[in-house]
């Protein structure tokens, strides 16, 4: 089933330079992306994307490291993309995340874990439509 899924590359990942290896293993994998811009989240924009998580102890530093550089929010679109997704970023701690993933390779700390994917249809849906309107999408 074609889906589609918000997929971030976090301050961390673009300001080690690593956006277009990410990129790069998404493509490799058939995903496509259907739209993508660079932002600077303020901090209340992070407060609004990740208010979800309001209540647990690690939003303020999470909301601190979003809003903290620039990240790349993107739109990504393929076959179950969301499950494909999720495999290619591997485990939020990127200390159990399997080899070869983006996270096993590339994180340096559980917040700091370079790459965000919504992890449901639900989920997806808000996130993509935090950042982007209709105009924006392609295909």
């Amino acid at each position: 089933m074609t889906e589609r899924t918000l997929s971030i590359i976090k301050p961390d990942g673009v300001a080690r330079g690593v956006m277009g290896e990410v990129i790069r293993r998404f493509e490799s994998e058939g995903i496509r992306i259907a739209a993508m811009k660079m932002i600077h989240m303020t901090q209340a924009q992070a407060e609004g994307f990740y208010a979800v998580h309001k209540e647990r102890p690690f939003f303020g530093s999470l909301t601190e490291f979003m809003s903290s550089g620039p990240c790349v929010v993107m739109i990504l679109e393929g076959e179950n993309v969301i499950a494909k997704n999720r495999e290619l970023m591997g485990a939020t701690n990127f200390k159990e995340a399997a080899p070869g993933t983006i996270r096993a390779d590339f994180a340096t700390d559980i917040e700091k874990n370079v790459v965000h994917g919504s992890d449901a249809p639900e989920t997806a849906a808000f996130e993509m439509g935090y950042f982007f309107n209709n105009f924006e999408i392609v295909g």
